[in-house]
């Protein structure tokens, strides 16, 4: 593991396990190396970065794998890859087709469906995390907004130059607004909201958690997002770090055979072939963003 890509401020006890347990499992091959390339393209003055990622290529190819509705690799988890609980009702586990090192999995420990609204016990687990590490929690609501595992499940990676991160709208974010402001970046040409919330780094959890559910909230009603009558809601992406929540209606998950999940709207567009980042600079990576959101 490249232990140098990651800052050494979140190397906290909870980070050491997680270090010691990808280790343990990269030496056991029950985790894959994160091995990638990447291009930079701009786009209306936004840096977006495509990058190539070979754990991605392995995950399509994986027989009983993603999309398989009786596979659930989390119920239970491998134990290789299992990091341990993270409060009363998610375990953390480390995805085992990367995008970056200390990328987690922080599933539920109990079945839900990955459609259904975020609870507080969803973001009380990002809370733990955030506040001691920072980074950047996200969440795919549904195959269509880029889930793999209908289980219900939040993901976090860490505050790195590789990673993707809201940062790279920061400069039209006020940052002086009141906790839920709702902001719209007039450069996405999609429907979205940012919502102001308390996350991140040296916050209370508990604090932490109520904002963000309130905000996340505020972002569903913003965007007019309810559920249906079996509790689904709408194919949605859900970003944050630092202060900020990012909420994205989805309309379909891939553009030109590249599958794009949360990730892709924080800057960095994740590819299994060489082939779909010629796709991408063809069209643009917000032309590529546009086509898989609801348009505004």
């Amino acid at each position: 593991m490249s232990k140098s890509l990651v800052s050494s401020h979140e190397a906290g006890p909870f980070m050491q396990k997680v270090d010691e347990r990808s280790d343990a499992a990269i030496a056991a091959g029950a985790l894959l190396p994160v091995e990638a390339h990447e291009v930079t393209l701009e786009c209306d003055g936004l840096p977006f970065r495509i990058r190539h990622v070979k754990a991605l290529e392995q995950k399509q190819a994986m027989p009983g794998g993603p999309r398989d509705p009786d596979f659930n690799p989390f119920l239970p988890p491998d134990p290789e890859l299992t990091v341990g609980p993270v409060g009363e009702h998610h375990l953390a586990i480390l995805n085992k087709y990367p995008v970056s090192p200390r990328h987690l999995v922080l599933a539920r420990k109990e079945f839900a469906e990955q459609t259904t609204p975020l609870e507080l016990k969803d973001f009380q687990a990002l809370a733990h995390i955030l506040c001691a590490s920072g980074g950047l929690g996200f969440y795919n609501g549904g195959a269509p907004a880029g889930a793999s595992q209908r289980h219900k499940h939040v993901q976090w990676v860490p505050a790195t130059a590789d990673n993707a991160s809201l940062r790279i709208f920061r400069s039209a974010l006020d940052p002086d607004a009141r906790e839920h402001t709702v902001f719209i970046h007039l450069q996405l040409p999609m429907r979205h909201c940012f919502v102001r919330v308390l996350a991140g780094q040296g916050l209370d959890e508990t604090r932490s958690a109520q904002s963000m559910l309130l905000g996340y909230e505020r972002a569903l009603e913003t965007l007019q997002l309810k559920p249906d009558e079996q509790g689904h809601l709408p194919p949605t992406n859900m970003l944050v770090e630092d202060g900020w929540m990012l909420v994205v209606p989805r309309s379909k998950e891939h553009f030109a055979d590249v599958s794009l999940n949360a990730l892709s709207f924080a800057g960095v567009l994740y590819v299994r072939a060489q082939e779909q980042i010629d796709a991408i600079r063809e069209a643009g990576p917000l032309a590529a963003l546009a086509a898989v959101a609801c348009p505004v």
